[in-house]
């Protein structure tokens, strides 16, 4: 990395990689994923491994391994790229160091893999937004909802380095890390192409109606980002940044947010917001390489309402949309045909927990005690029954045998301790 990139190069300081820092990642990284195989192998020796992969990187000689490479049906079929696990280490390390850089130049409303925000937030800001811009539904606003065609099988991964590289630059005073390394671990993990030397797991037919858009097995060299990376959903929070401040501030429009692809905007004028659909479609082609969905363009009086993170907001109230409800009912049933054969062991329990306490995370938001009473006493198997109590009002499952949430705390306070431990030992 050359000093010219920075604006006062004589000011910068340089820092090398502290070890606690990747045993840190480490931490974050196994923290829901301690029952995955590649995970626990990685635990059994998880010192020296992360030792060898300090060395790797400190003498640049770090490479990606190959990803493995599925399809999933739910909630949307979906291509995903799932890193080996000592990758996953290296991507929460990226995204420890530049998630405090770049949230001091996000906009407030990307909800996206931010600390304090997501989905439900993201419904309660865009409700939110209608009832202010209508007055309490007392004045007209109409909403513009959008979306952008295969988002990160578009991303241009040259472009994307730059604009990293650009906000370091602009940012040396808050800087804490070795840049060197950084930068050459971000070479590494934007430009590495995860379709080379993939496992599928799966067959073929698993990728049939898959949109060419959706998989980066058609992509162009040096355009697209895996699904399934933490570091892809910090990168795809960067790539748009400069496109929302574009929103609000060139086009003036207040009440925005969005969530990784998908954005709306509410504004009095419905004649203003047909205009923004054209500088929105122009400045995401010649600025960013994007390509604004055509057959997803929404524009509709308050009244009628949005769908919006999987829920419907309308006027004084927010309903769960029918697509997650009958995801819940489908997962019940994928529940019941693990025991149907054999008793569920310790994965099978995890998988059943994981599941189940996803849906109903999602769903305790919105008023559904009843449906989610009827639907699990009258389809899910008796046998799970045997396993797993509910707790909270039918909100959490919660195992028989084993206490779940004070096995979680032990272990991030087995966590603490270590790290504390390793501290000492290397001061």
């Amino acid at each position: 990395m050359q000093l010219s990139l920075f604006d006062n190069p004589e000011k910068l300081q340089f820092y090398a990689l502290r070890k606690e820092d990747l045993f840190s990642a480490y931490y974050d990284c196994r923290r829901n994923k301690r029952n995955a195989k590649n995970a626990l192998k990685f635990e059994v020796n998880y010192e020296s491994n992360l030792l060898v992969l300090y060395n790797e990187i400190v003498n640049k000689q770090y490479n990606p391994r190959p990803s493995i490479c599925f399809i999933i049906k739910k909630p949307l079929q979906r291509e995903v790229f799932a890193a080996d696990f000592r990758d996953r280490v290296v991507h929460h390390l990226l995204f420890n160091y530049l998630s405090p850089i770049f949230e001091k130049v996000f906009i407030n409303d990307s909800y996206s893999c931010r600390k304090g925000k997501g989905t439900h937030y993201g419904i309660k800001r865009i409700d939110h937004f209608i009832r202010s811009c209508s007055d309490n539904y007392r004045k007209n606003c109409y909403i513009l909802k959008l979306d952008i065609k295969g988002y990160f099988m578009a991303i241009d991964r040259k472009l994307l380095f730059e604009k990293v590289k650009s906000q370091l630059s602009k940012a040396t005073g808050d800087i804490k890390f070795d840049m060197n390394l950084v930068l050459y671990l971000l070479d590494k993990v934007i430009f590495n192409d995860p379709v080379k030397n993939c496992i599928i797991n799966g067959q073929k037919a698993d990728w049939d109606g898959l949109p060419a858009s959706k998989t980066l097995f058609h992509a162009a060299a040096g355009i697209g980002l895996p699904i399934g990376n933490l570091t892809s959903q910090l990168f795809g929070n960067i790539y748009l940044n400069q496109f929302d401040h574009f929103v609000k501030h060139d086009l003036g429009i207040r009440y925005y947010g969005r969530y990784v692809d998908d954005f709306v905007l509410i504004h009095p004028d419905k004649s203003y917001l047909k205009s923004s659909i054209i500088a929105i479609r122009e400045y995401l082609k010649e600025k960013l390489s994007l390509v604004l969905h055509p057959d997803k363009i929404y524009l509709q009086h308050f009244s009628k309402g949005v769908k919006f993170l999987g829920g419907v907001i309308l006027p004084h109230r927010i309903y769960s949309a029918n697509r997650t409800k009958g995801n819940f009912y489908t997962a019940i049933l994928g529940q019941n045909e693990v025991v149907r054969e054999q008793n569920p062991d310790r994965e099978a329990k995890a998988g059943f927990l994981r599941s189940m306490n996803s849906y109903l995370g999602i769903l305790k938001h919105y008023k559904t005690h009843k449906f989610r009473k009827q639907l699990l006493f009258k389809y899910l198997s008796g046998w799970w029954w045997n396993y797993a109590f509910l707790s909270g009002g039918i909100a959490k499952f919660n195992l028989k045998q084993i206490q779940n949430d004070y096995v979680f705390s032990r272990n991030i306070l087995q966590n603490d301790l270590l790290l504390n431990n390793y501290k000492n030992k290397t001061q």
